[in-house]
């Protein structure tokens, strides 16, 4: 038979068991929700990282076919560096805002100037491409705010709250759009991003 005091030390190991599997399920659940909102930013650069691998076929393509203003190359160019160069989410964000703001204006610019362009199938590839790529990153952004709000709902709710906040999780900050982020950029061949 076994005594009472050995009954009481088994339903404390017990107890103590299942506390202990439910702070390792909290803290895993928070580290796989916090490797998925970092997962879907990262979509959201490799997107970014897409439209920039474009800019040197595009002004290759359009510049073999027609006599293009340099200003417009450096700017596209400038653009694409920042966006290389940028540290930190927010910064690489607004830079590439800036080279999706700067590769619209560049192709309109041609194709106001250039309609021979239009003729060209790997310009007319090169935009269409393009277009896709801007769908992407709207698609990726939309993903990226969806995994943050998984993460601080779960941060925010009881008993997460108390877990998180033993672990350092703390709430992420959502996905701010730009002003210029705002305005749905127009491809030169008349058609918005698909």
């Amino acid at each position: 038979m076994v005594s009472t005091a050995a009954k009481a030390g088994i339903a404390v190991v017990v107890v103590l068991a299942v506390i202990c599997l439910i702070v390792v399920g909290m803290f895993n659940s928070f580290v796989g929700l916090d490797q998925n909102v970092q997962s879907k930013w990262s979509e959201v650069g490799n997107q970014y990282q897409r439209q920039a691998d474009l800019i040197p076929n595009l002004v290759s393509t359009i510049s073999s076919s027609v006599s293009v203003e340099t200003k417009f190359v450096k700017d596209v160019v400038a653009a694409r560096t920042s966006w290389q160069s940028a540290a930190t989410e927010l910064d690489k964000d607004k830079a590439g805002v800036d080279m999706t703001n700067g590769l619209v204006a560049f192709v309109n610019a041609v194709a106001e100037n250039y309609p021979v362009l239009q003729a060209n199938k790997q310009y007319v590839a090169l935009t269409d491409e393009l277009s896709g790529t801007q769908n992407r990153i709207a698609v990726a952004r939309g993903n990226y705010i969806t995994a943050i709000q998984g993460f601080n709902t779960a941060v925010k709710m009881f008993p997460g709250n108390v877990f998180a906040g033993m672990f350092g999780f703390s709430e992420k900050q959502y996905y701010q759009a730009t002003l210029s982020s705002m305005t749905t950029p127009v491809l030169g061949n008349g058609t918005l991003p698909t």
